[in-house]
């Protein structure tokens, strides 16, 4: 509790100036950008500077739930700066027989250098900084491959955009060396990009709609997160042209496959279990947030159809009966939806609530109601220690969190 009251005080001092603006405006401004169409808004993926000076301020006032946020997110292991870093040249992801398995140390670093910098844009610190450069330092100048089964495809997209948002929050920390952040900036170029674009153009060689939509969302995230990184505006487009046309599960068309009519749309992974249904939200949460800093608006696409499929799964997940129809492609036959991991908790509603309810002002009856049930949000770590546990960034609650449950977006508290 010392602790928390000290970092709190920390964060009161460093936001005065923060605080002479209207929380209202800070909220609606921070999604609302509208970049030069060739310059990238920095930082600009997950969350911006506008919304840090509104999270500033709330933590200063001690508003909830932020606060509470807060104590979630300090009270994570991989938040701390004894967290010991483990990079290795060759991440194996998948059991091939000669290799083991190691790509846990990889989701374990990008969960803490995530949670650092985040420690270090709220409270000022600069030794959380220096922690979470250092770790990418580290991996940057070891890692040379990802290699293992197709599994190795889920490690490229996940972790990729993972690692990404965590140097874009520290990309302008005058500590970071430039030719550090150079060299991060090419591992992230050489290693994850190329497998990214590999895998949404051939797809292992296997036909496109043989691999679950997560795989797709898994490498459109990463694809689009280091595009921003590294100023390359040709692989952001080409994430955002997946999401709108492509030609596998990942596209909107494709993993929102069927509408109802009545706010519900079935998942391409419904009927295959739910944990990665919730994995297919989640990075479609992920993926139109990122897109969002940018002043793009795929949260909106199509009539909302992210949001109809995450209704889908969260009334689902609640307990209550939705419509299901039998989903047939060139791998797959799926007759009813899967109860295998119904309930399960991962912390990706906030973000979705607080953009379509809150700021918004649409109807999401099951978005809230499951937001209401996970709040608050953590982070890797906090939803197990296997890899299903750190597939999401989370920390929702402090980070997305605009104004009370069930105001509209007229009436966020200030």
């Amino acid at each position: 509790m010392t602790f928390l009251l000290k970092a709190t005080r920390t964060v009161k001092r460093l936001s005065k100036g923060a605080m002479l603006l209207s929380a209202l405006s800070i909220s609606i401004a921070s999604h609302a950008a509208t970049p030069h169409p060739d310059a990238f808004v920095h930082p600009g993926l997950l969350q911006t500077e506008q919304d840090f000076l509104r999270i500033r301020e709330k933590l200063a006032n001690h508003n909830q739930p932020w606060l509470a946020g807060w104590q979630k997110l300090i009270a994570n292991r991989h938040a701390s700066l004894a967290w010991n870093p483990s990079p290795v040249a060759v991440v194996y992801r998948g059991a091939d027989g000669q290799h083991p398995e190691n790509y846990a140390r990889l989701f374990n670093d990008a969960a803490a250098a995530y949670a650092l910098a985040l420690r270090w844009q709220l409270s000022g610190d600069p030794a959380y900084a220096d922690k979470a450069v250092a770790m990418l330092n580290q991996w940057s100048s070891t890692l040379t491959s990802i290699a293992g089964t197709s599994d190795r495809f889920l490690a490229s997209g996940l972790y990729g955009y993972q690692l990404a948002n965590a140097a874009e929050l520290l990309r302008g920390y005058s500590k970071w060396k430039a030719a550090d952040f150079h060299q991060f900036q090419s591992m992230m170029l050489t290693v994850f990009y190329p497998m990214n674009h590999d895998f949404l153009v051939h797809h292992n060689n296997a036909p496109v709609d043989h691999y679950w939509a997560n795989w797709d969302l898994a490498n459109m995230n990463a694809m689009l997160a280091i595009g921003v990184l590294t100023d390359r505006r040709d692989i952001y487009d080409e994430a955002v042209n997946y999401f709108k046309h492509g030609a596998g599960n990942g596209a909107i068309e494709h993993v929102v496959w069927k509408l109802y009519g009545n706010g519900l749309g079935q998942v391409q992974e419904s009927g295959r279990d739910q944990a990665h249904t919730m994995l297919d939200i989640a990075l479609l949460g992920s993926f139109c947030q990122m897109a969002w800093s940018q002043g793009d608006d795929l949260f909106g696409y199509q009539n909302n159809r992210v949001l109809q499929g995450a209704e889908y799964v969260a009334k689902y997940n609640l307990g209550n009966d939705v419509p299901f129809t039998t989903f047939i492609n060139s791998a797959f036959k799926q007759t009813v939806i899967s109860p295998d991991h119904r309930g399960d908790i991962r912390p990706i509603w906030e973000l979705l609530y607080n953009h379509y309810v809150v700021l918004k002002g649409l109807s999401a009856p099951n978005v809230k109601a499951f937001a209401h049930k996970v709040e608050v949000e953590g982070g890797g770590g906090d939803y197990g220690p296997n890899s299903g546990g750190y597939d999401q960034l989370g920390y929702g609650t402090l980070l997305y969190s605009l104004g009370e449950y069930g105001l509209s977006k007229n009436e966020l508290v200030p």
